[in-house]
C-alpha cells in the first residue's frame, strides 16, 4: 500500500491562474493553484513576470469569480482584503 495519499483526479500537472486583480503601477493580482483550483494561493507579480510565470506553468486561465464574495462571512476573506481593512 502505497503512503501517498493523493485524491483521485489530482493531477499536480494541473496549473491554475485566476486573475483577481490589476493595479495602475502595473502590478497583476492573482490566484495559483496546483491541481485544484478552489485551493489557491494568492500572488502579484509585474505585469511581465505574470506572463512569464503564466507561460512557464503553462497555466488555464479560469474566468473570473462570477459572485461577489460575502464580507460578512468570516471565512470569506482574502489577504488582499487587509489593504482595505483598518485594524483597531
Amino acid at each position: 500500500m502505497s503512503s501517498h495519499a493523493t485524491p483521485a483526479g489530482f493531477d499536480t500537472r494541473r496549473r491554475f491562474v485566476r486573475v483577481t486583480g490589476e493595479r495602475a503601477n502595473g502590478f497583476v493580482e492573482f490566484d495559483f493553484a496546483v491541481g485544484e483550483p478552489d485551493l489557491a494561493v494568492e500572488m502579484i507579480l509585474t505585469r511581465e513576470a505574470f506572463a512569464e510565470f503564466c507561460a512557464r506553468n503553462a497555466v488555464e486561465m479560469l474566468a473570473p469569480q462570477a459572485e461577489p464574495r460575502d464580507a460578512a462571512d468570516d471565512w470569506d476573506w482574502r489577504l488582499a482584503d487587509a489593504t482595505r481593512t483598518r485594524f483597531r
